[in-house]
């Protein structure tokens, strides 16, 4: 069977977790998407400490037009709902990519809506790029998240991904921690 592209498979039907669709974005949401992304950041679950200024992050975590430009953003809905977004980066090539590896893929910005929190919203969507990174014939999931991204460092935990300190990227704003998860 030949092998299928992201382009073609975002056209697929959607999949679907615990009663939550998941599907690449349509252009009209992308508004709608950006600012469940700054939300998700703003107001983070309990265990996080986040910093009290994201300076510019927050217009990049807006602008879902850009990423969905050069990566595939799939979104999860439940009764025309958007419950939560994820950017999934399938070639160290995409400007978005956060590693070099070309056996590998990446997630960035994995982003719940506040009310949604706890319903497996995240973990469907993190899933679904792990998914989407097997039939791309990866050999591993690459993902940056902060120090203070408690809570996503347990999920990525429980979906088997692995602390790669090697991997960590320290930047002047902010020191990212990389978590790999092999396939």
């Amino acid at each position: 069977m030949p092998k299928v592209s992201r382009w073609s498979r975002a056209r697929s039907s959607p999949s679907s977790t615990e009663g939550v669709a998941i599907r690449p974005i349509r252009q009209e949401e992308h508004a709608a998407a950006g600012e469940l992304t700054v939300a998700a950041y703003l107001s983070p679950p309990e265990a996080d400490d986040p910093p009290r200024d994201f300076g510019d992050y927050l217009d990049e975590l807006r602008d879902v037009s850009a990423r969905a430009a050069d990566a595939l953003v799939l979104v999860a809905s439940s009764n025309r709902e958007m419950l939560g977004c994820i950017t999934y980066v399938a070639t160290p090539e995409s400007l978005f990519a956060e590693f070099h590896d070309p056996e590998a893929a990446g997630i960035r910005m994995l982003a719940v809506a506040p009310d949604a929190r706890g319903r497996g919203v995240g973990a469907g969507l993190v899933r679904e790029c792990i998914a989407r990174a097997r039939s791309d014939g990866r050999r591993r999931v690459v993902l940056h998240t902060t120090r203070w991204m408690h809570a996503a460092h347990s999920l990525y935990s429980q979906l088997g991904f692995e602390r790669a300190k090697g991997m960590d990227i320290d930047l002047p704003q902010v020191y990212l921690v990389a978590f790999v998860l092999e396939l």
